[in-house]
């Protein structure tokens, strides 16, 4: 279902340029080699190389970086890939099943179909223990049969000892601990999708964040908006007005809020790729990317004004960190447990996240198959990983990994794939949840020594004929009452 949502990603239509006409096409038509139109605000259909155009690109979805990525020709670009700003034409490098994005479903239904294999505490007791209490039973009817001559003797005998034996503890023991503890979750608002989920929780040891939409929010916001003169952030805001980029968006927010009036400006127009520009009076004005308006380096997150003749300034934006982010990261670590980022952004962003947060082992500018193949290597190196996701690049690691999470506002298919999914934004349920796991897998393992302990001593009991049926039936359900009552100490 998983790897269905993620096809759902791709376009099912493509526009064909045909000697300088479009044609609509189905995706599956398109060949190697064609020209497709990609106009602003649609998801790319194919992967390929940009033939003729510029553009910024919203790569969130494949990448996880948070800023959108100026493009031109001869650069590549990969189908769901949203183009935010300037017509392309792009030459057909692979379409259909070959597409990047396929391929990441591929390998989600793959892990999907892996995970599906673990098998769950009471799985592995009952295998053992139905065929034990089988053959008990009929041991117990030949000692009997043959010792006494009389079958119906036998008979009451091995029925008591499968009465008495009757696996309702075992079969309590643990579905009555997981609904305690499913309920107990979803108060503290996290709500488990997977039988097997409190188990592999419980035993996780690495806790493995994507950043952008997991740690931090995926809304732009203006850092140090104090720092910039009026005349200035008007002369920005006017210009942002016009575009639908992220930053500008931003910037035109920002200003709205603050109740700037924008300062009147003459031709302005949007350049896809590099920027907007106009006149302010008799000045030319431009916002956009760094080697624009001529600054020599470009550091993190960030877009230039230049006025005329004078110093380009500098509007940087970041992503707001997650409510409870912080926090959620010094519990986990106290926890015993190792903390790591795995991220497509850019070194910058990942590195000054992770230092904000604490957190000193991180990754940036990975490809969702790099993702998986970290989470793969951690678990063939004994590791039992939980992965935190929410983009399309993390639907592999997500389904690779012992147990993963995703936030509410994750992707539909990396919720899918999760094993719980987190209601609150608040991170802090992530260490609240791994605790209540582990205290649930304690209360399953003690429910097992009950029902251990409960056979060791009816099982003689009845062997030797002290029980009848009706008394086997009653020390039974004191049993499964037990186990119940040990379960429910979790509230």
């Amino acid at each position: 279902s998983a790897a269905e949502e993620l096809a759902a990603l791709e376009p099912s239509r493509a526009t064909r340029l045909e000697g300088g006409a479009e044609t609509e096409v189905p995706v599956d038509a398109v060949r190697i080699g064609d020209l497709v139109l990609v106009r602003p605000g649609e998801r790319i259909p194919v992967d390929g190389l940009i033939a003729d155009g510029h553009s910024d690109l919203d790569k969130s979805l494949l990448t996880g970086e948070s800023r959108p990525v100026p493009v031109g020709p001869n650069e590549d670009v990969a189908a769901g890939e949203l183009n935010l700003t300037g017509r392309m034409t792009i030459r057909v490098a692979a379409a259909g099943e070959e597409t990047s994005l396929r391929k990441i479903a591929n390998l989600v239904a793959l892990a999907e179909q892996a995970k599906s294999k673990y098998a769950s505490l009471a799985s592995k007791a009952a295998f053992i223990y139905a065929p034990t209490i089988h053959l008990a039973a009929a041991t117990a009817f030949a000692v009997w049969f043959i010792g006494t001559g009389d079958a119906r003797v036998a008979i009451n005998v091995a029925i008591a000892l499968l009465i008495i034996t009757c696996p309702c503890a075992l079969g309590l023991a643990v579905p009555a601990v997981s609904t305690a503890a499913s309920g107990k979750l979803f108060r503290e608002r996290a709500l488990l999708k997977s039988p097997t989920a409190l188990e592999r929780i419980a035993s996780v040891d690495t806790v493995v964040f994507d950043k952008t939409g997991t740690l931090t929010l995926a809304d732009t916001v203006l850092d140090d908006p104090a720092g910039h003169d009026p005349e200035s952030f008007a002369i920005a805001a006017a210009l942002a007005e016009s575009s639908k980029h992220p930053y500008a968006r931003a910037l035109a927010r920002h200003a709205k809020a603050r109740e700037i009036k924008l300062l009147p400006l003459e031709d302005v127009r949007e350049r896809p790729g590099f920027g907007i520009e106009g006149r302010y009076g008799s000045e030319a004005v431009r916002l956009g990317s760094a080697g624009w308006v001529g600054v020599a380096d470009e550091a993190g997150n960030a877009t230039y004004l230049k006025i005329g003749d004078q110093e380009p300034m500098k509007f940087a934006f970041s992503n707001r960190m997650r409510s409870g982010a912080a926090r959620a990261i010094g519990e986990l670590t106290e926890m015993g447990l190792d903390v790591q980022v795995l991220s497509g952004d850019a070194d910058a962003a990942v590195e000054h996240a992770a230092a904000r947060l604490g957190i000193e082992r991180w990754q940036s500018e990975m490809s969702p198959a790099e993702k998986s193949r970290f989470v793969q290597e951690l678990a063939e190196n004994g590791r039992k990983v939980l992965m935190v996701g929410d983009g399309l690049n993390d639907t592999g690691a997500l389904a690779f990994a012992h147990a993963s999470m995703s936030p509410a506002s994750a992707l539909d298919a990396a919720r899918i794939v999760s094993d719980a999914v987190l209601l609150d934004p608040d991170l802090r349920s992530i260490p609240r949840a791994i605790r209540i796991s582990r205290k649930a897998k304690n209360r399953i393992l003690e429910n097992f020594g009950i029902a251990a302990c409960y056979n060791l001593v009816a099982v003689p009991v009845a062997f030797l004929g002290l029980a009848t049926p009706l008394a086997a039936a009653i020390a039974m359900s004191a049993s499964s009452i037990s186990v119940t009552l040990n379960a429910m100490r979790l509230k």
